[in-house]
């Protein structure tokens, strides 16, 4: 009877621990990050992300049904973590001023971050073979940060701080200055990276130069 009670407490200690889905996806997601930035999105194999993730396949494809929602998955993870509080009712309180620098400076550090430049070679290098990835990042990536800083610009009109202006345009031409340049200079191989000091210091500049030309006079 003790032999049975203290074999029975040996299996129950050795036994994993269960982990929610919620967990389960972040664990894999992390993994494909890994194999997506070695192998590339064609080659990233499945069963090495299931293994590096500690689960089986079919856990995997229960979770992420297809490559491509594996990997527009980890783009809303990424963009979640820079754009966490980045909704209109955090910013409403906050000047013009503050409120454009948080968002330009969260929308920088996005898409200049080591991890986002990887992913944007890679959608630029196989999206003529894999159509879908070029759409899960044009929507996930360009639609969902875009909605953000339409949506603050929008509401600062409405409040009369600055004066009409066609919003998409603005809000294209705003994110154009905020990243093209450095972040090309990224990707041709110029610098390694940029700086965070350098992305605080263009973010204030950014909203500087667009505020002081479409503030109401």
């Amino acid at each position: 009877m003790m032999q049975d009670q203290v074999s029975l407490e040996k299996r129950c200690r050795g036994r994993p621990q269960v982990r929610s889905d919620d967990e389960t996806r972040q664990v894999i997601i992390e993994a494909a990050n890994d194999q997506f930035k070695q192998a590339g999105y064609a080659s990233a194999s499945i069963s090495a992300i299931a293994r590096a993730a500690g689960v089986s396949t079919k856990t995997l494809y229960r979770l992420f049904p297809a490559k491509a929602d594996l990997f527009s998955e980890l783009i809303s993870s990424k963009i979640n973590r820079y754009f966490l509080g980045m909704d209109p009712s955090s910013l409403a309180g906050l000047a013009p001023r503050e409120g454009l620098e948080r968002l330009l400076l969260a929308y920088g550090r996005l898409t200049l971050s080591e991890e986002t430049i990887m992913i944007t070679r890679l959608v630029l290098s196989e999206s003529d073979r894999f159509p879908e990835i070029a759409s899960v990042f044009y929507e996930q990536a360009i639609i969902r940060t875009s909605k953000v800083m339409e949506d603050w610009l929008s509401g600062q009109i409405s409040l009369g701080a600055v004066k009409p202006v066609n919003v998409a345009m603005a809000i294209g031409m705003l994110r154009g200055m905020m990243t093209m340049e450095p972040q090309r200079t990224v990707m041709l191989g110029k610098v390694a990276g940029i700086p965070d000091d350098q992305i605080v210091e263009r973010a204030r500049a950014c909203a500087d130069i667009f505020l002081d030309g479409c503030s109401k006079r």
